[in-house]
């Protein structure tokens, strides 16, 4: 026969003396203090203090500074950095693309010469190139295309030519190396489908390869770029008056020294500020592709501070 269906009960599980705490009482858990931290904070702050209180008990007129602002000889300086800044970068990513492509060639000769190239300018003073460079007709007294143009070296190798040649060498030995990881960070499917449907080498390179690479290179060469716009004030080893030889033109007569520097100073942190900003945008051109959400824009960021709703790029 088929037994009645016991009765349910229900149990109530009661706590014992034997129970660990966290089953019967919520555990209160108390902030972590740091006290490393807070130390730091405060040797950053006297730090400060002391630096702001020794710039104040300074010998520095800084009216002379205000003065020097806007001085057209200073002015004309910054010119000529941002000149040569521009040639510099434009001749070094040129040359780095080339050499980047040069070193991933399957061809001994074209990857070995690539390498010549990059170890040679990596490995000597950007200094030494410039001079160099300048006293380049001690080697080429003439420079000469056959049947088109011919000169002496002298005349040719002017301050600003011997420095944009220096620099620019020299940082494209850099950017190659730049350049040559953005590629290899592209996944070589991306390579073998260009060329399933029938692209050749050199379309895929720039069809393919190098704007997906782009995330990866423009960081770098945008620190490069702001790197280059100080390494400029070598080019006074050759004769090129950029803005740190112009101060020291003017305060080698007027014994102005620490104000000239910091006006110099002033103008430099504002260039580089300008390429930061310009370097943000590119970046955020270039992740566009990318999974990740973009980053907030500065004036989304006020707008957030504000309290409104940033508008979404």
């Amino acid at each position: 026969m088929r037994s009645p269906p016991m009765p349910s009960t229900s149990v109530t599980k009661t706590a014992s003396s034997t129970d660990p705490p966290c089953a019967t009482e919520e555990l209160l858990t108390a902030p972590r203090k740091h006290p490393g931290r807070w130390a730091g904070a405060v040797a950053v702050l006297l730090v400060a203090v002391f630096l702001v209180n020794a710039f104040a008990g300074a010998a520095i007129d800084w009216g002379v500074v205000r003065h020097y602002l806007g001085a057209g000889f200073l002015l004309q300086g910054l010119g000529m950095t941002i000149l040569l800044t521009v040639v510099a970068m434009l001749l070094g990513v040129v040359l780095g693309v080339l050499i980047a492509v040069m070193r991933l060639s399957k061809n001994p000769v074209t990857s070995g010469i690539a390498w010549f190239y990059v170890w040679v300018f990596r490995g000597t003073p950007v200094y030494l190139q410039l001079l160099m460079w300048f006293n380049l007709a001690l080697i080429f007294p003439m420079v000469s295309i056959p049947g088109v143009y011919s000169a002496r070296t002298v005349e040719v190798m002017t301050p600003f030519v011997a420095a944009a040649l220096g620099l620019g060498i020299n940082q494209g030995a850099y950017t190659s190396e730049v350049v040559r990881a953005g590629i290899l960070s592209v996944d070589e499917g991306q390579v073998e489908a260009a060329y399933a449907i029938g692209m050749g080498r050199i379309k895929t390179m720039y069809r393919v390869v190098l704007p997906q690479a782009m995330r990866v290179i423009v960081p770098p060469i945008g620190n490069e770029t702001i790197g280059m716009l100080k390494t400029t004030s070598l080019a006074s080893a050759v004769g090129v008056t950029e803005i740190l030889l112009e101060a020291q033109h003017a305060y080698y007569v007027n014994n102005r020294i620490m104000e000239l520097l910091i006006v110099c100073a002033v103008w430099y942190l504002a260039a580089v500020s300008v390429l930061s900003v310009a370097q943000f945008y590119v970046e955020r051109h270039f992740a566009k592709g990318s999974s990740r959400p973009l980053p907030p824009t500065p004036l989304q960021r006020l707008r957030a501070a504000a309290g409104r709703k940033p508008v979404l790029r």
